[in-house]
């Protein structure tokens, strides 16, 4: 079972995608993706809401989360996220581990 946050970054005058830009190019986003436990941590831009950026953020299970919450990183995130004055809506996810059922897999071109 996998556990999956998505984190809305909202912010104004393009101030999320700076954020986002920060992030990686400050290696914040290797170092993290470096981290036991995480399976994927990416950035998306939601194509009708355009002061928006999407973080995928998915990990082994909640132990993995709370070592990361934890970790220095957090403290550089909330920095940024101050920096940026950037607002957060966040949904949390738990994986199926049985995977799309014969019916599912009919609407799915590979």
């Amino acid at each position: 079972m996998s556990i999956t946050i998505n984190i809305y970054y909202m912010g104004q005058g393009g101030s999320a995608r700076a954020f986002a830009r920060e992030m990686t190019e400050s290696g914040i986003v290797r170092k993290i993706r470096e981290e036991k436990g995480n399976e994927k941590y990416e950035y998306f831009l939601p194509i009708k809401e355009h002061e928006t950026v999407l973080l995928i953020d998915r990990w082994k299970d909640q132990e993995s989360i709370d070592r990361h919450h934890a970790s220095e990183m957090m403290s550089k995130i909330a920095l940024l996220r101050e920096k940026y004055n950037l607002k957060m809506r966040v949904e949390r996810f738990l994986s199926d581990d049985g995977g799309l059922t014969e019916n599912d897999k009919k609407y799915i071109k590979e």
